[in-house]
């Protein structure tokens, strides 16, 4: 398939989203909102690979932010350490083992509210290495000005992840150190420097359903939607404002899976922090809603992970096998066309 022919094809994807049209999205019968995801999921992927990443703390704790769900903030008693930003060689050592492992993308967090321009040598270095063993890279540092954001472009960055966290409205409940559209412009940054883009959210903050549809209508609406999509399931930290928050509704996840699917169904939805305490059946729903992306490995920035032999075994139960490095934005198949699930529902 040419160029021009798979732009033309990918011209459907919407950016003109409503509350109240993806409000009727989650409120559809549960059956059919899958059905719907999974055929739209299927327009773009192979519904049987999954792509996998590998994450690694570079420097932890001690950030200046006050997001409440952070056990690296440095305002809020959780018993972390800080540490300084790890040697370059240690953490190439980190990524090799991690390419042992199957991953295919490696990702390297900073808990920085934005990087120093010093900071970005050592970081530049990694990413390069990473590279060099044929795997993705992908950075999370905090905010950045366009003029880092190409520099990280120059030393071969694939992935920038900046996650928006939760709707706009609800924002302010979760962080007041930076704005929304603090996150929104340095999403810009990255984009103009020719980054993919990596952002997604939390999910069982305390929000509503709306919250949830505007954090998704957010990210959809873009110019261009974020080729990755965590979806994240909130992991409760002592010593956070969110350490007791009440706990979602695991099939409500599943639907806000679907639902950032249908809405950006070429980007890839990871399965992200959270898997530690799903069951199998509810991961393989989320598979089977349109999830295509899971960090593998024991530990995330500083939370458990499902471990790699477990995932392997569940990988291996469900007939899923590893996706391989790419950057390029998946071609539409031209064999499958959208269909919608025969349905009571009108909505």
């Amino acid at each position: 398939m040419s160029s021009h022919q798979n732009a033309e094809q990918r011209a459907d994807l919407r950016h003109d989203w409503t509350r109240d049209e993806v409000l009727a999205l989650f409120d559809k019968p549960f059956n059919d909102l899958l059905f719907e995801a999974q055929t739209a999921h299927r327009r773009y992927f192979d519904p049987n690979e999954v792509q996998q990443s590998e994450l690694l703390s570079i420097k932890t704790g001690g950030c200046p932010e006050d997001c409440g769900y952070c056990s690296q903030s440095a305002k809020f008693e959780t018993g972390l350490k800080a540490s300084k930003l790890m040697e370059v060689e240690k953490v190439l050592t980190e990524a090799r083992k991690a390419k042992e492992r199957g991953a295919t993308r490696y990702c390297m967090g900073a808990a920085w509210r934005s990087p120093k321009d010093r900071d970005l040598d050592a970081v530049c270095a990694m990413i390069e290495g990473v590279k060099e063993m044929g795997m993705e890279a992908c950075v999370t540092l905090g905010m950045l000005d366009a003029v880092q954001a190409k520099r990280l472009r120059e030393a071969g960055l694939d992935y920038y992840n900046h996650n928006i966290d939760t709707g706009r409205d609800y924002y302010t409940d979760i962080i007041t150190t930076r704005t929304f559209d603090d996150r929104i412009d340095t999403l810009s940054h990255v984009r103009e420097a020719g980054i993919h883009v990596c952002s997604g959210g939390i999910i069982g903050m305390g929000e509503q359903q709306k919250d949830r549809a505007d954090m998704l209508m957010e990210l959809a609406n873009l110019d261009e939607h974020p080729e990755s999509v965590p979806i994240n399931s909130l992991m409760k930290v002592g010593g956070t404002p969110l350490g007791e928050v009440e706990d979602l509704d695991p099939l409500e996840f599943v639907r806000t899976i679907a639902v950032a699917k249908i809405m950006m169904p070429a980007s890839m939805v990871r399965l992200s922090a959270g898997r530690e305490h799903m069951s199998d059946e509810l991961q393989a729903l989320c598979f089977l809603a349109g999830a295509n992306s899971i960090f593998v490995g024991d530990k995330l920035l500083t939370t458990d992970n499902p471990g790699e032999d477990h995932d392997k075994t569940l990988l291996r139960r469900l007939g899923m096998k590893p996706m391989a490095a790419h950057t390029a934005a998946p071609e539409v198949k031209p064999e499958s066309t959208p269909q919608v699930a025969p349905s009571h529902a009108a909505e």
